[in-house]
């Protein structure tokens, strides 16, 4: 028996109209009989006396009409309560990201974030990409942000930001003073390198490969503070997102200098597993991530 049927029910007793129950259940009179009609073969009782001129209902159609009215106050109920669900932004989310990201692009969204969901219990965790990835899969974490981010199986890609490399070098470095540049004045310059495996990494290098630049790798980190650290204590050269190093340029610790040439845009995702179901918390998330808060940089 499908719950239309006592709805179709509960209308035609409430209008004591077939044909205003029709129209309200968006199907034809004759139908709405043959609803009747089976109901009454079910359950062996004669739920409506029809007539030409009057309508009433049994005193078995009143048992059956309270029990019809409490089956479709139920089923709406719970498309009420589900309708509820998907709109209330509350309960767990965990993103993880990667330093630069976390460190510097994120946390005025964050701000944003938890001022606008105060019922959303956020956890941020800082993470290499490659472990970004597996907590996502893994399920670990809801959402993760990365930087050129990756098709992989069973992650979904949702592109949110961009951002502009930009050299840097200390105070007292020969290039210092300059505001703009091209990428093969840095060749045979003394260079600090994120490791190998990290993808800023890789696209660093395949921007000097382009350029025929050959720089002397003083040492490697893997996150975007160390780099900057040595930087500042080896007088050498980095290149970074333009963004992280907002701080240091503006306490006088680091220059910043603009790169000429393409593919100088990092591009910055949203990941998550492709099978997972997409929480309220998720979705406000993405949301505001990439409509780009007015109290939020985007490059």
């Amino acid at each position: 028996m499908h719950i239309e049927t006592f709805k179709v029910f509960c209308d035609l007793v409430e209008t004591a109209s077939f044909s205003e129950a029709a129209r309200l259940n968006g199907i034809t009179q004759s139908a709405v009989s043959q609803q009747i009609r089976g109901l009454e073969d079910r359950y062996g009782a004669v739920l409506i006396e029809r007539g030409r001129k009057n309508f009433a209902v049994t005193p078995e159609g009143e048992v059956f009409l309270q029990a019809a009215r409490e089956i479709v106050d139920g089923y709406q109920g719970i498309e009420s309560k589900l309708r509820q669900m998907r709109d209330i932004v509350a309960g767990p989310l965990t993103v993880a990201t990667v330093f630069s990201i976390g460190f510097h692009e994120l946390p005025p969204y964050l701000e944003v974030f938890r001022a606008r969901f105060p019922e959303v219990q956020l956890t941020v965790h800082y993470r290499r990409a490659n472990q970004v990835y597996a907590d996502v899969l893994e399920s670990k974490a809801d959402l993760g942000l990365v930087a050129y981010p990756q098709e992989r199986k069973g992650i979904e890609i949702e592109p949110v930001w961009k951002d502009r490399l930009a050299l840097i070098a200390p105070p007292k470095h020969p290039f210092a003073k300059r505001k703009k540049m091209s990428i093969k004045d840095i060749d045979g310059q003394r260079f600090i390198s994120f490791e190998p495996d990290l993808p800023t990494r890789k696209a660093i290098d395949d921007l000097m490969r382009e350029a025929g630049v050959r720089v002397k790798e003083v040492v490697e980190f893997d996150n975007i503070e160390t780099v900057k650290r040595g930087v500042e204590i080896e007088n050498a050269l980095s290149i970074v997102p333009s963004e992280s190093v907002n701080a240091e340029v503006a306490a006088g610790t680091l220059c910043r200098i603009d790169l000429e040439g393409r593919n100088l845009w990092r591009p910055l995702g949203v990941i998550r597993r492709r099978t997972k179901a997409i929480t309220p918390p998720m979705r406000e998330m993405v949301r505001l991530l990439k409509s780009g808060s007015e109290t939020a940089p985007v490059a």
